[in-house]
């Protein structure tokens, strides 16, 4: 019966039903198509629901997707986030979290090597608030940190791409750790072992 639904209502249904970031690899395994055919159903969805002014969207984060809400509704929805999300947040935090979203996902070195000081419990309490996750690094021992949907959609963006000027900051920030690529490689050497997770 659910074969009779094109690819881009199965997935609308799945991601509504699942309510949480999910691969496409998932979604191509459930529904019995291949990956490249679940990318399309995504990317097909997402241009119904963005054609029909739906009070939905679909949010992408590398390579999950999830349903939120359309960013007209964001002030109705700061409404009732606000005070969880800023709550003691302060200058650092506020500091810490826009180079997750720009520069994410982000070593904790390299965040720490950014702004100059340790990072450590800035980090954790964005993590308790849900605003950002951890993804596995390159290395077993490594860990990198990358904005939640939750945060995406409270920004009111579907993927950290539409932020405003994400292709500027980028690209200054890149430039900055290039002029001090020497100082960046003995901060890292220096205090990999002392900033390494905790447990």
């Amino acid at each position: 019966m659910d074969n009779q639904l094109d690819i881009s209502a199965r997935i609308e249904a799945l991601l509504f039903y699942k309510g949480e970031p999910v691969s496409l690899r998932f979604l191509a395994t459930t529904l019995k198509v291949s990956e490249d055919e679940a990318r399309v159903g995504v990317d097909a969805l997402e241009r119904e629901l963005r054609d029909t002014r739906r009070g939905i969207i679909v949010l992408r984060n590398g390579d999950e997707v999830m349903l939120g809400t359309e960013p007209g509704m964001g002030a109705t929805i700061e409404a009732l986030l606000k005070e969880e999300l800023t709550k003691d947040l302060g200058k650092a935090g506020l500091e810490t979290l826009a180079i997750v979203l720009y520069r994410g996902p982000v070593a904790r070195s390299e965040v720490n090597y950014i702004r100059g000081v340790n990072s450590n419990y800035i980090l954790r309490s964005l993590l308790v608030r849900g605003l950002i996750e951890k993804v596995e690094g390159s290395t077993a021992r490594s860990t990198m940190y990358r904005p939640t949907f939750e945060l995406l959609s409270y920004m009111g963006v579907s993927k950290v791409e539409d932020l405003p000027e994400y292709e500027g900051v980028g690209g200054a920030v890149e430039e900055f750790k290039n002029t001090n690529k020497e100082e960046s490689n003995e901060y890292e050497e220096e205090h990999d072992g002392a900033l390494s997770e905790e447990a």
